[in-house]
């Protein structure tokens, strides 16, 4: 069942982008979250083991501009939440020892980089 709609949203699916209290239940991943629908939607995929260039992404089948518009609050949503992500675990990986060097490494950057987006989250 559904939580509450007074209840406040505390993430989104990272596919379908409903929050948490349009589902079920969400499941997390390291940095991403899926939905008991998206489950359900990837065991249909999987059983049916269909062709790779049949998958289109949903972006992709957004024909309206309205269509557009109105998923672009749930995108940037789903972007936050990917940050906030990162942030978290960025900030544990220093807790647990981790240079700025071996952050920036892990990140693709410099240090002196992962230092400045990072470090006024200490």
């Amino acid at each position: 069942m559904p939580v509450s709609k007074e209840e406040a949203a505390i993430a989104v699916c990272s596919f379908c982008l409903k929050p948490n209290t349009e589902v079920k239940a969400l499941v997390a991943g390291p940095g991403v979250f899926i939905c008991d629908g998206c489950v359900a939607s990837c065991r249909r995929v999987i059983e049916q083991k269909p062709k790779a260039t049949n998958h289109i992404a949903s972006w992709e089948q957004e024909a309206s501009l309205d269509g557009v518009l109105t998923n672009l609050p749930r995108i940037a949503l789903a972007g936050s939440q990917v940050e906030q992500n990162l942030v978290a675990w960025v900030r544990r990986a220093r807790y647990l020892g981790a240079t700025w060097a071996r952050v920036g490494e892990s990140l693709g950057m410099t240090r002196q980089s992962a230092w400045e987006r990072f470090s006024g989250e200490e």
